[in-house]
């Protein structure tokens, strides 16, 4: 049991604000001991997580592609298309295929998915905005998000504790994304541009390259794959930097020619 920090927490609190302070100060060198017990650099943890990640990621893929009671084409051709993104080996396309089925079954219990992914990833923030995205997108793949569709997302956010405006947000980021992708451009239109990075027309230079750089940081790929994204999602995270820096030039060139 460590309690390092416990002890020096206390002995600061009471030497700067009396009993009050060492209480304070007990709590905080509490936080930090178990955050220390809890080492995100733990291979054995963090290989844990990329496990879940992958299963989870393929399996609530499937179960949300059968929410409409059928699967479609496009939804099927979303997740192969994940897959050859990810150069998955012929074991683990095998694996990523089971877990997408099994997602479909009847019997599959989202909630306890749901559990065992919260417990492997809650503490990365923007790793489990990335499995927002990836779901959002394999959502999206037939052109609509229907309702049923919707409802299971919006469940999800909720379990996994994310805000329903952020949920809002990413839909109108990655609906934009994918009618860019559908009209086979090579920019962003600045319209989807200004949705990409969730900023509007009106919003300022400053506040468009704070955004910009939030967003760049939130999908650092680098970043990811060190808090548990497999290491066959990096090309996903890529793409989802270039989505972003495009996005801001397109705004900024258009911006340029306004002044």
């Amino acid at each position: 049991m460590r309690w390092t920090g416990k002890l020096l927490g206390g002995v600061f609190g009471y030497m700067t604000f009396g009993t009050l302070g060492a209480l304070l100060g007990v709590y905080i060198g509490h936080k930090f001991d178990t955050g220390l017990a809890q080492n995100p650099f733990d291979p054995e943890r963090q290989q844990r997580t990329k496990k879940v990640f992958f299963k989870s990621t393929f399996a609530i893929m499937g179960h949300i592609a059968k929410a409409d009671g059928q699967v479609s084409q496009e939804e099927i051709q979303m997740a192969r298309r994940v897959m050859a993104q990810m150069e998955l080996s012929a074991e683990m396309k095998n694996e990523a295929i089971a877990e997408f089925n099994r997602g479909k079954e009847q019997d599959f219990n989202l909630d306890v998915e749901l559990n065992e992914f919260k417990q492997a990833c809650q503490r990365h923030k923007n790793l489990v905005r990335m499995f927002i995205e990836v779901q959002l997108q394999a959502a999206f793949a037939d052109g609509v998000l229907d309702a049923a569709e919707d409802k299971i997302l919006l469940h999800i956010c909720g379990r996994l504790g994310i805000p329903r405006f952020a949920y809002e947000q990413l839909k109108r980021m990655l609906g934009a994304s994918q009618r860019r992708g559908s009209h086979q451009q090579t920019r962003s239109t600045p319209d989807e541009a200004y949705e990409i990075l969730g900023v509007s027309k009106s919003s300022t230079d400053a506040e468009v390259k704070k955004a910009y750089r939030r967003l760049l940081s939130q999908h650092h790929p680098d970043k990811l794959v060190s808090k548990g994204l497999p290491d066959e999602m990096m090309k996903l995270a890529k793409e989802k930097t270039q989505q972003i820096t495009e996005a801001y030039d397109t705004i900024q060139e258009l911006r340029k020619k306004l002044k």
